[in-house]
């Protein structure tokens, strides 16, 4: 890496909308304090829904890299860089959390030690090192995270009290925090039951239907559950027949995990097989990854609506690259 990061001139910050993109986010705007914040979601980058938003003074962060940007900080396996990216400031390294490569540049430069015991737990939560008992606890970061969300505000509202210093149980003490993280824990019940009657294992993957339900969980929740009976989960998300940019809907996608609880040092199958063998914008890690659901017909993908049988098509296909493991 020739060129200094922190020398870019950066006005505009794209991150992801998890604890990983919003701990990001909040240590480099410590440095770029007068930075726009724009939440955006992989697939919605992917798109070019994000388009208008990039230039050299953009900084994107804990998502795929746009050729445009000014600056790109992940932590992805399918984001490594390539040579073909000139203009791009690439900081990519092999980290559990993009967070942890923000705070290694901050830190040459500023005091950033407040954070010091969260981005221990970002990179447990975001590089599956936490143990089932942590993730079930009532750890004040693991419920962080869950009562982050953008369209409700806490997003902006988490990333501006890191940005100021405030720790995790001061956060959870606003207002406006402590309304939603009750809201959650009975949100989290509710899901809890909902995991348990949509949820099936074959050959070892547990595969949780929740999309149409406005709801999402990640791995942790669905291996919680599944327990030592399954080495990795499927997550199905999101509505049939929605796109991008409408409110409170998006389109059907699946989400892939290890289980990271029995499977402490990887798993058994690089995931990633399965997030782009239909989708090629598909990606992320070996052991958390994720892809859009697409329209299927005789095997191939097809430039059409997906329906209730692409999804049964794609999962039949998942598992039977998932059998050859």
């Amino acid at each position: 890496m020739d060129v200094d990061p922190l020398s870019l001139s950066i006005r505009r910050i794209v991150t992801d909308s998890d604890l990983d993109g919003v701990v990001t986010a909040a240590i480099l705007r410590r440095w770029w304090p007068n930075c726009e914040i724009v939440f955006g979601h992989p697939g919605e980058l992917r798109a070019g829904l994000m388009d208008h938003l990039m230039d050299r003074e953009t900084a994107v962060c804990d998502l795929p890299r746009h050729p445009n940007c000014g600056l790109s900080i992940d932590h992805h396996q399918s984001n490594i860089p390539t040579d073909s990216e000139d203009g791009v400031v690439s900081v990519w390294r092999p980290t559990p959390s993009a967070a942890r490569i923000a705070y290694d540049l901050v830190k040459q430069r500023l005091d950033v030690s407040d954070l010091d015991e969260l981005l221990e737990w970002v990179d447990k939560l975001d590089g599956g090192g936490v143990s089932r008992e942590e993730y079930l606890s009532n750890e004040p970061a693991v419920w962080l995270g869950r009562v982050i969300d953008v369209n409700e505000g806490t997003a902006m509202a988490v990333l501006e009290a890191l940005e100021e210093g405030m720790q995790i149980e001061d956060i959870l003490r606003i207002p406006m925090i402590s309304v939603k993280l009750e809201e959650r824990k009975h949100q989290r019940s509710l899901l809890s039951g909902i995991i348990s009657e949509r949820t099936h294992v074959v050959d070892r993957m547990a595969i949780a239907r929740l999309d149409g339900l406005g709801m999402r969980s990640n791995g942790y929740h669905i291996t919680a559950f599944a327990g030592d009976s399954c080495d990795a989960c499927i997550v199905i998300h999101g509505d049939i027949g929605a796109s991008f940019g409408e409110e409170g809907r998006y389109p059907v996608s699946a989400s892939f995990y290890t289980n990271s609880f029995l499977h402490k040092e990887g798993g058994v199958f690089d995931l990633t097989q399965l997030a782009t063998y239909f989708d090629a914008d598909g990606g992320g890690h070996a052991n958390a990854c994720g892809c859009r659901v697409k329209a299927i017909t005789n095997g191939s993908v097809v430039n059409r609506e997906v329906s209730e049988e692409d999804v049964d098509r794609n999962i039949t296909k998942w598992l039977e690259l998932w059998s050859k493991r």
